[in-house]
């Protein structure tokens, strides 16, 4: 396994998914990985509950450009990478690089793992939205669509 993608964000449910991963990574020592986080443009209740259109995607990053309100999904992102950039590298794993996307959390998680060349996807297996007995519906669609293996950590 040369290439992972972790698949990662703010909440502890990330955080315990990603310890995980990092002991993966520290066996298998992949050439590199990518940590991947998404930005959810729409917010929790649209992005949940129905999937936006290619073309109004497009409008709404277009129309987010340069405001206030994508500086602060900016900046927070750059802050969960940074985070776990630095967690990996302190356990000696070398060749992380940060990703982050905008949109859909399934679709870019899988766009990004096929642009990085991952032969792995690691993901949480389930949302703050769900019950115990269900894996989250990101973590589930990624599962579902992806062409590579994924790891789904409870």
């Amino acid at each position: 396994m040369k290439k992972v993608l972790i698949a990662v964000d703010d909440t502890k449910g990330s955080k315990a998914a990603f310890e995980t991963a990092s002991r993966i990574c520290s066996c298998i020592r992949p050439e590199s990985i990518a940590v991947c986080y998404v930005e959810k443009l729409e917010g929790r209740s649209l992005m949940d509950d129905a999937l936006l259109s290619i073309s109004e995607m497009k409008t709404l990053k277009e129309v987010l450009e340069g405001t206030e309100y994508q500086e602060a999904l900016d900046k927070k992102a750059q802050a969960v990478v940074a985070y776990y950039k630095k967690a990996l590298e302190d356990k000696g794993l070398t060749g992380v690089k940060t990703v982050i996307r905008k949109g859909h959390p399934a679709e870019e998680i899988l766009e990004a793992a096929k642009a990085e060349g991952s032969e792995m996807i690691v993901i949480g297996s389930r949302s703050r939205r769900t019950t115990r007995l269900f894996m989250g519906s990101v973590s589930r669609e990624v599962a579902n669509s992806s062409e590579i293996p994924v790891l789904l950590v409870k």
